[in-house]
């Protein structure tokens, strides 16, 4: 019964919101989480009867379960909008979602690298390999244009307006952007492309894609998060790091410096200002130092 409401719902989010595959694929897990707990407390309704009450069982059972507040909002997030498809399409005529309140979360600011961190992460690269030439443009491209992992590892070589520097990404959604890249960026994608990557034959439909394994295809987001966790190893740092860290100290960086909060959510992607505001935690003793440094009633 659930399945043709899983398909409809999956069409919807590919055609009607062009959502990206990752995205569907989280959309359809958090309804999976549901049917899967309808079948095992016997509970075999359709979208139109459930109701409240049975949504507040659900999700405490989740909670029980050790599901943390922030998936668990998340997947709230997930059975809204499966509610809104079905509204849409006329399946049930009420929305219990509307009444469920999510769990309140903290929202938790993601480990940064400073400057010298990430310049002696790039230094551990073994650049006698063939895949140290690749990895130091990947890092490089990285922190100069904040990219997501799956736009990096997407990056095309028609995107590239290298001479202008500026790169075109293809973000979530399949919304793109375009994007300043830094000169140690260009000159290290320039040096990977002429000297590593031409020695190289992609695979069919891989001849456009910029950074390529050794099978000639591009690499996997797993892939770059190993070569990360690798060379945070022998820089001796032992930060919480992921590929995601690159992108949020680029974005700290810049707002700590003094950006404007609608340029660094242009360059970052983001639909919303409320999720480009994450960045402006700004730790106590630089507010302390800007205080000091340029408010003339401030006293130490």
């Amino acid at each position: 019964m659930w399945d043709a409401y899983k398909k409809g719902f999956k069409a919807y989010l590919q055609l009607e919101r062009s959502l990206s595959d990752n995205s569907v694929e989280a959309y359809l897990r958090d309804i999976g989480k549901l049917t899967t707990w309808l079948q095992e407390n016997n509970q075999l309704k359709t979208p139109g009867e459930l109701g409240l009450a049975d949504l507040q069982q659900f999700i405490q059972s989740m909670g029980g379960a050790g599901m943390t507040a922030t998936s668990q909002a998340r997947m709230i997030s997930g059975i809204r909008g499966f509610y809104k498809y079905c509204l849409l399409e006329q399946i049930t005529t009420t929305d219990p979602t509307t009444l469920v309140n999510p769990p309140k979360t903290k929202r938790t600011l993601p480990d940064t690298l400073s400057f010298d961190e990430i310049e002696k992460m790039i230094a551990e690269i073994d650049l006698s390999k063939p895949e140290g030439g690749r990895n130091k443009a990947i890092l490089e491209t990285m922190y100069s244009c904040g990219l997501r992992v799956s736009e990096v590892v997407n990056l095309k070589i028609s995107c590239l307006y290298l001479d202008v520097g500026f790169i075109r990404v293809i973000g979530k959604g399949d919304k793109e952007r375009l994007v300043p890249i830094g000169g140690d960026a260009v000159k290290f994608i320039k040096l990977y492309k002429e000297s590593i990557r031409v020695h190289q034959q992609p695979q069919k439909d891989f001849e456009d894609i910029l950074f390529l394994n050794n099978k000639g295809k591009n690499l996997s987001r797993v892939m770059i998060f190993y070569i990360i966790k690798a060379l945070a190893k022998k820089a001796a740092i032992t930060k919480t790091i992921s590929p995601h860290t690159f992108r949020h100290s680029f974005a700290t960086h810049l707002v700590e410096g003094g950006a404007d909060l609608r340029a660094v959510q242009e360059m970052l992607g983001h639909e919303s200002i409320t999720t480009t505001e994450i960045y402006t935690h700004l730790d106590r003793d630089y507010l302390r130092d800007t205080l000091q440094q340029f408010h003339p009633a401030f006293k130490k």
